[in-house]
């Protein structure tokens, strides 16, 4: 068995946080992939499947993020894992929007999701490190981490999103170089201009785009922490 970890807070204020992106990656694998509902145990969502042959466990800490640790460990101990048999999907301040770097060991760069685990295993674990590009200061790099996502963000996010799930086989693998490089071939190039005489394709819709959009058209409470929810993603122009 593969542990993949999301890192991430739960609640639903966090849910679209930058630091939640490791929640997204994982739900967006789960979905992909057809796991089943996700359930709790060893202070986590769990969701077991099968990617590429590939016995996989998709785990969710619930604990916050500087004790992921906890969760993680106890589910390695359960299923007697070594930490090899570990990655974990994190945000990652020293990248850049949407790229990606995928190593095993290496510090842990002040996250304190990876500090709390690397505290109950060790270094030797995968890190799957999603870029979200750094504030430019050190005072505001709280306030960046724990906000939400911007609207303009979904250009690089949906399709990085969407082809993690696809190649998540690649993790469980070990084939660092491979993920790496089919994440890189998904991520939006530069747009060449259309010939004139030529009238633009439109842009095809990404499935997420696609299930916002449904969301924001049918009808919705308009108070409650499901309201608070829709508002915190969709309701406000960033």
């Amino acid at each position: 068995m593969h542990l993949i970890v999301g890192l991430g807070n739960p609640g639903a204020e966090y849910a679209a946080h930058r630091h939640n992106i490791g929640f997204l990656a994982v739900d967006e694998i789960a979905r992909q992939h057809n796991f089943p509902p996700f359930r709790q145990k060893f202070s986590a969502l769990i969701s077991e499947g099968v990617i590429d042959g590939e016995k996989i466990m998709l785990i969710k800490p619930q604990t916050f993020m500087n004790r992921s640790g906890d969760s993680v460990a106890q589910t390695a101990q359960f299923y007697k894992l070594a930490p090899s048999d570990i990655s974990v999907i994190h945000d990652e301040l020293d990248l850049a929007p949407g790229k990606v770097r995928v190593k095993t060991g290496g510090g842990n760069g002040g996250h304190n999701g990876l500090r709390s685990i690397e505290s109950h295993l060790g270094k030797d674990f995968v890190r799957v490190r999603l870029g979200i590009g750094h504030p430019g200061h050190k005072d505001r790099v709280h306030s960046h981490v724990l906000s939400n996502f911007h609207k303009a963000d979904n250009e690089w996010l949906e399709p990085l999103l969407d082809s993690l799930a696809k190649n998540a086989g690649l993790i469980a693998k070990g084939d660092a170089a491979g993920l790496m490089n089919k994440l890189a071939l998904a991520l939006p190039s530069a747009p060449k201009a259309a010939p004139a005489t030529e009238k633009p394709a439109p842009r095809a819709q990404s499935h997420v785009r696609q299930a916002r959009q449904s969301a924001l058209q049918s009808k919705v409470p308009e108070s409650g922490p499901m309201a608070d929810m829709l508002k915190k993603l969709f309701g406000k122009k960033d």
